[in-house]
């Protein structure tokens, strides 16, 4: 599910890794999973329909992640312009015996389980079968409050009711069977954290609800009303029910770390737990076909598709940066519907661009870490950065004056008044004190560009060989800059 607080909507901001030497040489002599990641991306990918320079990159991005976090392997998709244009595995599926990742292993995705569950029951509504305004109380009388608590805000964690996975490990009592009602009697029967729909929090319990809705509302177990509705039309094959047992011997291994120690196999849930919220498992490629289907708006209608996208606000009319199963926000000015998710043993991330017409899918076997939504961020860096010879000579310019503040020296005919006066004779000197010795650098990329105060916006990512930086530049009409600033890329 998403048990991490900490990674919760990750995937609305843009995470970046500058591998570093020590801790890749600290993995290497730990005998880590990840020893030897650069020979062991598999070959055996579907449709490489992206540039070979833009899949070296991201090949290169996902194995300098892997390496930097010490986790075993990962899975990607990429989708571009509605179609899947990359598949690729990273790593290692189980460190002893070692098998390599390979495109066709299903990982479990966690949370992203959550929009399936969120897409069945708005398949009910528009039969007519269910109402997003429908009291809880309708299916489920039995639990607290359930007169006054929603469809909607049960989709939308702003119910109250109480998560019953937070934690980031396996307690004792999850090894041991359960089912959703034992679930919802335990957790669901208490008092609500909150009133109704005056609060966002994260809440596992409202999906083994809205799972056991679904279920009443249609008459059959959720995992078949979802082949049929969506995985058979979608033509997403591949898909493991980690509810009720574990991946198959194939699949990869899921993996924890004690700390910094190496990664150790993972304690699996007990049947039962990951009900609604957390049960599937499925391809890099499957996760993208389903991408796609939302990008073309295949299975539900656009109303449909707009209602589960737009971000639920709370009483107060405030918003909560979620929609009904998905993250709603904007990504570098990109409209992003995204989710991050973990279970025992694995991580994930899905970001779908639905007006770009494109997705990432990252899968990842260790629990309790970013990789996934570093990598993702990786990726979208690289397929968003425009390849035009107008951002080609904006990268140029920007690493021309690079070059010279490393060397404390700038062309002020090139800046603004304004500009001038920032890069006065202290900054010149912090400059070329902090960039100096990086060197030359290995590339420079254009992550993002806009409009903001009559001037134009540009980001640029620089490359060098130890450590990652990021530009921020704004160009007025004229051609002036009146910013050029440089951080470390966080």
């Amino acid at each position: 599910m998403n048990r991490m607080r900490r990674w919760i909507g990750v995937a609305a901001g843009v995470l970046a890794i500058g591998m570093c030497a020590s801790f890749t040489a600290r993995v290497a002599a730990q005998g880590g999973a990840t020893a030897g990641l650069a020979q062991s991306a598999s070959a055996a990918q579907g449709s490489a329909t992206l540039p070979a320079d833009m899949r070296a990159k991201i090949d290169e991005a996902a194995q300098q992640v892997l390496v930097s976090l010490g986790v075993p392997s990962a899975s990607i998709a990429v989708v571009r312009d509605g179609e899947i244009a990359y598949t690729q595995a990273y790593g290692k599926a189980t460190i002893d015996p070692p098998v390599a990742a390979r495109p066709d292993m299903p990982y479990s995705v966690g949370s992203i389980s959550k929009q399936f569950t969120a897409t069945a029951m708005l398949m009910l509504v528009e039969e007519g079968k269910v109402s997003l305004d429908d009291p809880v109380s309708r299916w489920l009388p039995d639990l607290t409050r359930a007169k006054e608590v929603t469809v909607r805000e049960i989709l939308s964690h702003t119910s109250g009711y109480q998560d019953y996975w937070p934690q980031d490990y396996v307690m004792p009592s999850m090894t041991q069977p359960t089912t959703a009602q034992k679930i919802m009697d335990t957790w669901a029967k208490k008092p609500l954290d909150y009133e109704p729909g005056t609060r966002y929090q994260y809440s596992n319990t409202g999906y083994v609800i809205a799972g056991a809705i679904v279920e009443k509302a249609s008459g059959m177990p959720l995992l078949q009303f979802l082949r049929e509705h969506v995985f058979k039309p979608l033509g997403m094959e591949s898909i493991v029910d980690v509810n009720m047992g574990r991946l198959p011997q194939t699949a990869p291994t899921g993996y924890m770390r004690f700390a910094l120690g190496p990664p150790r196999p993972a304690t699996k849930e007990g049947p039962g737990w990951l009900f609604a919220a957390g049960e599937l498992a499925m391809t890099a490629r499957d996760l993208a076909r389903w991408d796609i289907g939302t990008i073309d708006q295949k299975l539900l209608k656009p109303a449909s598709y707009k209602v589960m996208q737009t971000e639920v606000r709370r009483k107060d009319g405030v918003g909560v940066g979620y929609g009904l199963g998905v993250g709603v926000s904007l990504i570098a000015g990109h409209r992003a519907i995204t989710h991050d998710g973990e279970v025992s043993g694995f991580t994930s991330a899905n970001q779908v661009f639905p007006d770009d017409r494109a997705a990432i899918v990252v899968l990842t076997n260790q629990d309790s870490n970013g990789a996934a939504s570093h990598i993702a961020g990786r990726i979208r860096e690289i397929i968003f950065a425009s390849d035009s010879a107008e951002s080609a000579k904006a990268a140029e310019r920007a690493e021309k004056i690079l070059e010279g503040l490393q060397h404390g020296t700038i062309d002020r005919s090139e800046f603004s008044d304004n500009c001038n006066a920032y890069f006065n004779d202290q900054a010149l000197k912090d400059f070329a004190s902090s960039l100096g010795s990086l060197g030359v650098p290995r590339d420079i990329t254009m992550t993002g560009s806009g409009l903001r105060g009559g001037m134009k916006s540009q980001d640029f990512r620089v490359r060098f060989a130890t450590v990652t930086i990021v530009i921020s530049e704004y160009e007025l009409p004229d051609g002036k800059l009146d910013q050029f600033e440089v951080e470390p890329a966080n």
